[in-house]
């Protein structure tokens, strides 16, 4: 594995890493570099607050009654202003989709378990479930493969 640091002050800062495939190590550079350039949080509302929900903390983002709503840790949910779509762009890769309209944080993933008519529902810590569709199971089972 190859180092380099390039220190110019008027360039634009950025970080690049290039490797063979993601790893624990890979995913502690992206913690880091989000974390450091302030993106380590989203804004929920519930009840008349508002408050400041940790990427860590949350264990799915997911559409209820036509409104995008992150899950903590906690089981409480908070109403977002961002679309799935913008939130796809900005959270971390353990941030993966698991239906059309959910987004779950897979290091909270407690187990699948099989529902009704074939499907697998996603049983987070708290013990929220979301629908697994079969195409992103497909998915995720390959990504589990290869860790």
């Amino acid at each position: 594995m190859k180092y380099k640091l390039i220190i110019d002050k008027e360039g634009e800062e950025e970080v690049v890493v290039r490797s063979h495939a993601p790893s624990a190590l890979t995913q502690r550079i992206e913690d880091l570099v989000r974390s450091h350039s302030g993106e380590d949080c989203l804004v929920g509302y519930r009840d008349g607050e508002m408050r400041k929900l940790y990427f860590d903390k949350i264990e799915c983002i997911t559409v209820i009654e036509r409104r995008v709503t992150a899950v903590d840790r906690e089981g409480e949910h908070y109403h977002l202003r961002d679309s799935l779509r913008d939130l796809e762009t900005r959270l971390p890769s353990y941030f993966i989709r698991i239906n059309m309209s959910a987004l779950a944080n897979e290091r909270h993933i407690f187990r699948f378990v099989p529902a009704f008519g074939g499907g697998v529902d996603a049983v987070f810590s708290c013990g929220f479930r979301e629908y697994v569709s079969r195409r992103c199971f497909s998915r995720i089972r390959r990504r589990y493969e290869e860790k």
